[in-house]
């Protein structure tokens, strides 16, 4: 079958690789429609995690069940299913908890949290291909209406609609709160569409880019050009020196300012500013333990200068780490279903497999327009 394989930092390629195939009587074999390429995956491309070579990228993940094994009872072939990124056992402690995105079991090496085509998170290989095994199928399949109505809708039920509501979550939100979320990539989009389903009375969205600051008034907020002038003075302004009940994370460890210098700390540290006190903050950009890649020695150990002074004395909340997607997919998955949801209005490119390899140094690039690909590598091939 033909997947997308990470060669080295930058380098990528559509190859021929082994079939998918049951391996256990728990699995399935899912023909993929649509498999998109997320923010987290350029962390990968571009060198900047443990990725090993070889292995197939790609953890935006659905498509069609093409086979399921003797141990599979719910699943039936010819399912249309959402493949959450997180890979869960479905029996551990942490899986009954409902914290699927912490499985003690799926990681073989050992650690808490499993996922499809993703470093350091198990040994599985990545959706971004004709064919995916997924493993304890019929624990973490979702089952989608059928036919192809709402496609980019619900291609983004694996990873980035649940993460950005789970950043709200995490940061303590309450209908009529207001919001500021930072960063207007996919995830930063779908919190602030989210705060917006939820009931959010106010939501401002920190970039620099135009096209993703276009993409925020649709989300129903408030686009913040951090290049043109400070965002938290920005923001006090724009509440009338109140700041805001909650902020959301939504960039990571590759943060940069108005120059193009890269700081770990900084987007945390002017959450602490522009959120009010006993807010909260939700952090889902992804964060590293160890980041040799780094500008400076603190960030090389994934440890960054926190203004925890100012933290502690407002008596803020802060809920980070990586989102369970089957805590939120179900319901999220209704809401699409009745159009309340709309979270495919971020794609701006839907492309073949074969074109996934200059898709990815395009998308890095940040080019305008770039805001959203999603790869079909079977029938539902097209291009805009």
């Amino acid at each position: 079958m033909k997947a997308l394989v990470y060669n080295g930092a930058f380098d990528v390629s559509v190859q021929d690789v082994p079939d998918a195939r049951i391996e256990q009587p728990t699995d399935a074999v899912v023909r993929i429609t649509s498999t998109n390429i997320c923010g987290s995956d350029l962390h990968m491309y571009e060198g900047r995690t443990d990725m090993e070579t070889g292995r197939v990228l790609g953890h935006e993940n659905m498509g069609i069940v093409e086979a399921v094994g003797p141990g599979v009872d719910r699943l039936k072939v010819g399912d249309r299913v959402s493949l959450p990124f997180n890979i869960g056992c479905g029996s551990c402690e942490n899986c009954v908890a409902g914290k699927t995105g912490f499985c003690l079991r799926a990681n073989q090496a050992g650690t808490a949290g499993a996922a499809f085509g993703f470093a350091a998170m198990g040994e599985y290989a990545g959706g971004q291909a004709e064919f995916l095994r997924v493993p304890w199928a019929d624990f973490n399949a979702l089952v989608l209406p059928e036919g192809t109505e709402k496609e980019l809708d619900y291609t983004m039920l694996s990873d980035i609609f649940p993460t950005g509501w789970h950043g709200v979550e995490l940061s303590g939100f309450q209908p009529g709160d207001s919001v500021v979320v930072w960063g207007a990539g996919p995830v930063g989009l779908m919190a602030a569409h989210s705060a917006r389903i939820r009931g959010a009375a106010e939501v401002f969205v920190v970039d620099r880019q135009p096209d993703r600051l276009a993409l925020v008034r649709k989300a129903g907020a408030t686009p913040i050009d951090y290049s043109a002038g400070d965002p938290v003075e920005q923001i006090m302004e724009a509440t009338g020196g109140r700041g805001v009940d909650r902020g959301v994370e939504a960039i990571g460890y590759q943060a940069h300012d108005a120059s193009g210098n890269e700081d770990a700390s900084m987007v945390l540290n002017q959450l602490v500013q522009v959120v009010k006190a006993t807010g909260g903050i939700g952090v889902v950009g992804v964060y590293l333990p160890q980041d040799p890649g780094a500008k400076d020695e603190l960030s090389k150990q994934g440890k960054i200068a926190f203004d925890y002074g100012t933290f502690w004395f407002k008596g803020q909340s802060m809920g980070t780490g990586q989102c369970n997607v089957k805590a939120y997919n179900v319901k999220l998955r209704n809401l699409i279903t009745a159009g309340v949801a709309t979270p495919g209005f971020i794609v701006s490119h839907e492309l073949d497999l074969t074109e996934a390899a200059s898709a990815y140094g395009t998308f890095d690039r940040r080019e305008d327009g770039w805001t959203k690909v999603v790869l079909h590598p079977g029938e539902l091939a097209t291009a805009r």
